[in-house]
This record gives C-alpha cells, sequence and structure tokens, in this order.
C-alpha cells in the first residue's frame, strides 16, 4: 500500500495556538493537497454548535451544519474550517446569508467538484428554519449519505 505524506508546508494555523477570527470576513480558510486526485469520494464535516446572532436583535441563533464536498486539487483544513465557523459567533445575519455564506466560502477557497450545505437552524419564534444550498449535480456513480438530520419536532 503506498501512503502519501500530504505536504502540510503551506499551513499556518496547526501546531499551536490561533485566535478565534472576530468576524468571517478576517478568517481564513486554509487548503491541503488532496492525495487521491482522480477518486470521487465525500468529505462530511458536521457543525452541531454553530451560532450566529440574529441581525434584528442581537439574539443569538444557533443551527447544526452538514457540509458534503467532493474535492478536486484540494481539501478543506479542519482547524481553519473550525475558525472560520466560530468567526460567525458574533456576526450579525440571517439565516439564509450565514448557510449560502459558508457554502460559497468553502467553494472559493478550495474549488471542490461539488458541495452541498444543510442549514438546520435551531426554532426562534417557534419556527425553525432549513436551508439548503448545492453546487449542482452531484458527479455520477459517488454515494452521497443521507444527511440524517431530523426534522424539529419541538417538545413533543
Amino acid at each position: 500500500m503506498d501512503i502519501k505524506k500530504t505536504d502540510t508546508s503551506s499551513l499556518t494555523m496547526l501546531g499551536g495556538e490561533t485566535a478565534l477570527p472576530s468576524n468571517p470576513d478576517e478568517a481564513v480558510l486554509e487548503q491541503v493537497p488532496n492525495n487521491n486526485v482522480g477518486s470521487d469520494y465525500v468529505v462530511r464535516f458536521v457543525q452541531p454548535e454553530f451560532t450566529s446572532l440574529c441581525p434584528m436583535t442581537g439574539q443569538p441563533d444557533f443551527a447544526h451544519l452538514v457540509i458534503d464536498y467532493i474535492p478536486n486539487a484540494f481539501l478543506v483544513e479542519s482547524k481553519s474550517l473550525k475558525l472560520f465557523l466560530g468567526s460567525f459567533r458574533n456576526h450579525g445575519s440571517f439565516h439564509e446569508d450565514c448557510t449560502l455564506a459558508v457554502g460559497k466560502r468553502i467553494v472559493e477557497a478550495i474549488s471542490p467538484k461539488w458541495l452541498r450545505i444543510g442549514g438546520y437552524w435551531y426554532p426562534r419564534g417557534g419556527m425553525p428554519i432549513d436551508v439548503f444550498w448545492q453546487t449542482g449535480n452531484a458527479p455520477e456513480g459517488v454515494w452521497l449519505p443521507d444527511q440524517n438530520v431530523v426534522p424539529y419536532r419541538g417538545r413533543g
């Protein structure tokens, strides 16, 4: 079995303490070379405790994000993704804007073959908002697992 060593020489956040960016615009998404170019496979990130602020009230909003992508030449470096997602903590934006901003920023950073994001937002005012976005059709023949997030049912 030939396992390739990943070139991490360009990464700046691993191996030390890195401050949480104060907002998404300041956050940097780093990329790692994909050692498996030519193989279509799905990478999934799940962030069950995503937080942002309501742009009208300043109150916190919470979501469960599921991000699936099929890499091209690069992968998303996970620590930089965690810091990017954390940078929304004090950022005021509507649910739809946050969900699409995350997906589009990843696409901008790594140019995947395909990406989808599901933003499953917890209710405010009694109504959950779920937001879904994808870049197009996934390549044929790739196994795409269900996101398996149960619809919000309240207490009953």
